[in-house]
């Protein structure tokens, strides 16, 4: 199966669980924490058998955002280890984008305002155009939405790098976009990561509801990384 069939494959399962999760959840879920509610572990999955104790068990491996390294608007290399242990929210854009995009980063800038105070969550922000949005720009884009980098990281770095890791975030993107997008496509999802790397939500970053969704399901993961630790 090519990159792409594999790709459509899964985002196709990836959004049907989105939707079947946000139907679960639709109600009552700031108090779901407190219910033993959680959220799915999305993506592609494998069973592997080991041994233990002279027994064959099966453990199952799941879909893991890989190794990474990007730099930020303050000059700052971002790896796993920035997010490890935490939950963080990711998506892509560029800062000269004339469609999407300032819907989405309205929209992520009440998911900061949120949880600004927060110490395990964290935003990042992958540019697809990094050419153009070099330190500098994210730099003056970060400071004219009043962010603060340590808890909201604008990402630059290798194209081809950024382009292959929004595959494994299951999310679409694509240069040579027609004028009206101004030069590339993408997908304005926002992914819900969880302290293990793996995608626990898809959200539509242009529409209110569906933010307001992953507002109310952060409290979720943020409780079972509490409960973990006891």
């Amino acid at each position: 199966m090519s990159n792409n069939s594999k790709y459509l494959a899964i985002r196709k399962g990836v959004i049907a669980a989105a939707v079947v999760l946000s139907a679960g959840l639709a109600s009552g879920c700031s108090e779901s924490g407190a219910n033993g509610k959680t959220l799915p572990i999305l993506g592609e999955r494998e069973a592997v058998e080991r041994e233990l104790n002279g027994k064959t068990v099966v453990d199952t491996l799941y879909h893991q955002i890989p190794d990474f390294a990007f730099v930020d608007q303050d000059s700052q290399q971002v790896t796993q280890q920035t997010v490890e242990g935490k939950i963080y929210v990711t998506d892509f854009f560029f800062t000269s984008c004339p469609s999407i995009c300032p819907k989405m980063k309205s929209q992520m800038l009440r998911v900061y305002e949120k949880f600004e105070d927060n110490p395990d969550l964290l935003l990042l922000s992958h540019s697809i155009d990094p050419q153009h949005d070099t330190v500098a720009v994210l730099k003056d884009y970060a400071e004219r939405l009043g962010v603060k980098a340590e808890k909201w990281h604008f990402l630059t770095g290798e194209k081809d790098s950024i382009y292959d890791i929004a595959m494994k975030y299951l999310v679409a993107v694509q240069e040579e976009g027609d004028a009206a997008s101004g030069g590339f496509t993408h997908g304005g999802h926002f992914v819900l990561v969880d302290g293990q790397r793996r995608i626990r939500g898809v959200y539509d970053g242009t529409k209110e509801a569906s933010v307001d969704q992953l507002i109310q399901d952060i409290p979720l993961l943020l409780n079972e990384k509490r409960h973990a630790k006891k």
